[in-house]
């Protein structure tokens, strides 16, 4: 099998589609998972950037690209707001000389959410929280659950837009999810099954919050023993902790699955935790050096005008 290290693709190299013939100039690595690695690219025609991803496995890709293709399909969006295709170009390459399939979608610009939080602030989690649950509801409607949600496989930027990275972890509704990561996996507490269903997502987003607000603690939880696990661990984290205090609601029944479809758990983020009156939020103090910066630069601006005017 070849792998990421194999084909050692640099900056500057072109990768030239066998059967339609597009060629993309790579820029970056932008991330790698089990079944491949995502490249920004460069399509040479138009100049447009993409993300270009290749897979190490044929039948594995072609499943994700086949979801890719039943979203696109139905009509499914990545928002409200846009209406661009999840999938823009499916080919082979000949790279490390072997035939590697790949697939070009739209390339998400942003950071991964955990840093969009701490660069910015929790209270941002509102705003992108209920954007990461709306595009969630949308994948349910299709009859898919997404599987694999963890802050590296959410984007987000701008005014707290955000978007789904990742797509090979999707599966179908009643299978069993395909792909996993431990922390945030039903299972892994001994919380339900891994089979597909929306409460799979929204337990998963419920410790993808625990885990932006209060890692210390999710990190000490996930340190017992695999039959020690339960629940109940992440319940009490939840109730203990002053920072999740806002979102204890949501999260109390998303960690139970207990909300009547995906539409609800939308519904009920915006109106317990979106619309929380504005007193109730925190606010960071502001820092003592602009503070002073900002004095001073005041006295400038007074002895300047009275120079002028004098």
């Amino acid at each position: 099998m070849t792998t990421s290290t194999d084909l050692d693709l640099v900056p500057g190299t072109v990768i030239r589609g066998r059967w339609l013939g597009g060629s993309y100039r790579i820029h970056k690595l932008l991330g790698q998972g089990s079944n491949g690695v995502v490249y920004l690219v460069q399509q040479e025609n138009s100049g447009r950037q993409y993300a270009l991803k290749l897979g190490f496995d044929t039948v594995d890709l072609q499943s994700e690209i086949n979801v890719l293709k039943t979203l696109h399909e139905r009509g499914i969006r990545r928002s409200a707001r846009d209406s661009a295709s999840f999938l823009i170009e499916v080919d082979d390459a000949e790279l490390a000389g072997r035939q590697v399939p790949f697939y070009i979608m739209r390339y998400v610009k942003g950071e991964p959410l955990s840093l969009f939080i701490f660069r910015r602030g929790a209270d941002w989690l509102d705003l992108t929280g209920l954007n990461v649950l709306k595009q969630l509801a949308r994948l349910h409607a299709a009859g898919f659950v997404f599987g694999d949600l963890k802050p590296d496989n959410i984007m987000a930027g701008g005014y707290g837009d955000v978007e789904l990275i990742d797509y090979g972890g999707v599966s179908q509704m009643g299978r069993s999810v395909k792909q996993f990561t431990e922390w945030y996996d039903r299972g892994f507490w001994n919380a339900g099954s891994r089979t597909a269903d929306a409460a799979y997502d929204w337990f998963s987003f419920s410790v993808v919050c625990i885990h932006l607000l209060c890692g210390d603690e999710l990190k000490r939880a996930a340190r017992s023993l695999p039959q020690m696990r339960t629940n109940q661990d992440l319940l009490k984290i939840v109730d203990n902790q002053p920072r999740l205090k806002p979102y204890a609601g949501w999260l109390k029944r998303g960690l139970t699955g207990h909300f009547e479809d995906s539409r609800e758990a939308c519904q009920y983020w915006e109106r317990t935790v979106c619309r929380r009156p504005a007193a109730r939020r925190s606010r960071k103090p502001t820092p003592g050096w602009l503070t002073g910066a900002f004095v001073v630069s005041v006295g400038l601006l007074g002895s300047a005008l009275y120079l002028f005017f004098r």
